[in-house]
């Protein structure tokens, strides 16, 4: 069972989404960065909040985010997801330095948009070398990855963050899209384990199907 992760690292519906926990040791994750469209950011700071009020009530947070992270005319914000990119190429594939950047944005307001900012985030989560994050950030094959997974992600016909793609080894697949709450994705996820589990056992008492 493998689940494709597409989020963009400032949204807060990716900061508000949590799947892993549940089934670590069953499925196989991994994350992809979706840029969002310039449009798709807020305007203003006040706006930012006024989002951050709908998604933080709708989640019942005990706690809501930061807009300090804003700063006007900067949008797309896509410094923060090239670095947390870039730090896959020196074997960081887990979810430190994205989970980290999110953070420092999203609950501290540090302003991620600054390459110095984000970037000193990321080295310290991953116990990297700034500089040399900072250019293998700043490089055009990390621009490159991210436009060719916002491409995978235009390609499934969905426009919310996150996106999740489901699939399991018989292929059944599912798409959520937009959806940050564990029930409708947990509900899935067991139905298609279960499948490939049954799948699994027939195979084991019947073996492979007779030839035509």
């Amino acid at each position: 069972m493998k689940i494709t992760y597409y989020l963009e690292v400032i949204s807060s519906w990716c900061y508000w989404a949590e799947l892993k926990q549940r089934y670590a040791g069953q499925v196989e994750f991994q994350w992809k960065i979706a840029h969002m469209p310039p449009d798709a950011f807020p305007r203003s700071q006040a706006q930012a909040e006024w989002f951050y009020r709908r998604s933080g009530t709708l989640m019942r947070s005990p706690f809501m985010l930061n807009a300090g992270w804003f700063e006007p005319g900067d949008a797309p914000y896509q410094i923060p997801s090239l670095v947390a990119e870039a730090a896959k190429d020196f074997n960081v594939t887990d979810d430190r330095v994205r989970l980290a950047l999110a953070h420092a944005g999203e609950r501290e307001g540090k302003k991620i948009g600054r390459w110095e900012i984000a970037v000193e985030i990321a080295a310290a989560a991953a116990g990297l070398d700034r500089a040399v994050l900072l250019k293998r950030a700043q490089s055009p094959e990390v621009a490159a990855r991210t436009r060719a997974t916002t491409a995978e992600f235009d390609a499934l016909q969905v426009n919310q963050r996150p996106t999740f793609l489901l699939e399991n080894n018989i292929s059944d697949r599912a798409v959520f899209s937009g959806l940050a709450k564990i029930e409708p994705l947990a509900i899935t996820l067991d139905a298609m384990l279960s499948d490939a589990t049954a799948y699994q056992s027939y195979a084991a008492h019947f073996g492979p199907p007779p030839p035509a």
